[in-house]
């Protein structure tokens, strides 16, 4: 007895490790997802401050440089008319030299009259702008020249009239300024920017990995906890249960109660207890399930034979409300896995099916063939069906679509739970197709052992 004791301890034992390394897994994923996504969010926070920051540097450089040019170009406008109007005519490199400015001043048949030349390696781009007719009147345009795309020239340009004292246009103005040193120092400032964002962005995301560490490993010891107390409530429950049944089958069989109304209690009793008893012990499964305490029985049979058996148990139930259950399969399909586990998710299934399927109706279980190292089979009612947003829910424990009919026909809403568990044991998944009015079809794929 001791050895078989420490041998059943052995295989709960072996059975825990891996399915306790597979939930640390989960939990160390859900850390990894946390950090990803509080680093993308810090990401993408930092992009949008240093793009803020760039705009606004060059919103700042470009402003004021635009009101100086402004400024300018009507002094030397006011300037070039009163040249025109007394004859003389100054040129020079004055202008450019002090203020990194040039203009070039044309009268009203286009001939060039004045000018403070544009440095010699922007000057044929100037020249080109100016006589592409692209600087505007009295507003200021930027020019990006990428003729090196590593260090592009910025020009910045504006044109004015040249007005004699009554009003008449004589001629037209055009000023501009180099400003590429500017935006070279924008740039670096960005880049210094975008430097610091990144020393800081790599500190958030060390944070953010700690403190999620933190978030999941309280969540880690509290499901746990929850899981642990699932299995030992469910465990501590059977006792007194069996207890109260037996009492409950004594009474019933005592000749000295002859109220029918004891009677009737007595007979409650016993119902209300049997509906728990499976409560009980559908958690406690779900609860061994979780820490795959319970060992697989695995070896070689005929799944078509065990559906055979399956249908025949559950004809009663069928017959009950004049369901037809048939099997549309025959012969010898080998399978390796737990018969036992087998049987039961198909029972759950086809119980399912009988349960939500009005009385004269028709369900059918049937084996759907083999692919590779897989077999597939099917249960198919055309019952009352499941609403669309339903069917995602189908497989969470408790959960019930119509709560009223499943606790009246004796539902807990774990059994599909139960048989998803039973599927992912074999290594296998469950789908289910669903339609209002028309009936429902859970499809199952089953991995040999």
């Amino acid at each position: 007895m001791e050895e078989l004791l420490s041998a059943r301890l052995e295989v709960l034992a072996i059975n825990w490790k891996p399915n306790k390394l597979h939930i640390r897994g989960v939990f160390s994923l859900s850390r990894m997802r946390l950090t990803a996504a509080y680093s993308l969010l810090m990401f993408g926070l930092f992009i949008i401050i240093i793009f803020l920051a760039h705009q606004t540097m060059e919103w700042a450089v470009t402003s004021e440089q635009a009101r100086e040019l402004s400024e300018m170009v009507h002094s030397v406008s006011e300037t070039e008319s009163a040249m025109i109007r007394n004859g003389v005519y100054i040129g020079g490199d004055d202008l450019g030299k002090r203020e990194r400015m040039f203009f070039y001043t044309y009268d009203r048949s286009g001939r060039l009259q004045n000018y403070s030349r544009a440095p010699e390696r922007i000057e044929e781009d100037v020249l080109e702008v100016i006589k592409q007719g692209e600087v505007p009147v009295d507003d200021v345009a930027v020019f990006v020249q990428r003729e090196d795309a590593e260090k592009p020239n910025v020009l910045m340009m504006t044109s004015c009239d040249v007005r004699l004292t009554t009003g008449e246009k004589i001629g037209m103005v055009y000023l501009g300024k180099d400003v590429s040193a500017l935006y070279k120092g924008i740039k670096k400032a960005t880049y210094f920017y975008g430097g610091i964002s990144f020393v800081a962005l790599l500190t958030a995301i060390m944070l953010g990995h700690v403190v999620s560490g933190r978030v999941v490993d309280n969540m880690q010891k509290a499901y746990y906890k929850q899981r642990q107390f699932a299995a030992d409530a469910s465990h501590e429950l059977r006792t007194p249960l069996s207890v109260i049944m037996a009492s409950a089958d004594l009474l019933g069989n005592d000749p000295s109660i002859e109220s029918p109304f004891l009677k009737q209690v007595i007979a409650d009793l016993k119902d209300e207890v049997k509906k728990m008893s499976n409560l009980v012990g559908s958690l406690l499964q779900i609860a061994r399930s979780d820490n795959n305490a319970e060992p697989m029985n695995i070896h070689e049979f005929n799944l078509v034979e065990t559906m055979a058996q399956l249908v025949r148990k559950m004809q009663p139930l069928a017959e009950k409300k004049s369901i037809e259950l048939t099997m549309s399969s025959t012969g010898e399909v080998p399978y390796s896995g737990d018969e036992q586990k087998i049987q039961q998710l198909m029972l759950i299934l086809v119980d399912n099916a009988i349960k939500y399927t009005p009385d004269g109706g028709r369900v059918v279980l049937s084996y759907d063939g083999r692919k590779g190292n897989s077999v597939f089979f099917s249960v198919k009612d055309n019952g009352i069906g499941i609403a669309r947003e339903n069917v995602e829910k189908l497989f969470e424990r408790f959960f019930r679509v119509d709560k009223a009919r499943s606790r009246s026909m004796g539902g807990n809403g774990l059994g599909l739970a139960i048989a998803k568990s039973l599927v992912e044991a074999h290594h296998g998944k469950i789908d289910v197709e669903s339609e209002l009015g028309k009936g429902t079809t859970f499809k199952v794929m089953l991995k040999n052992m």
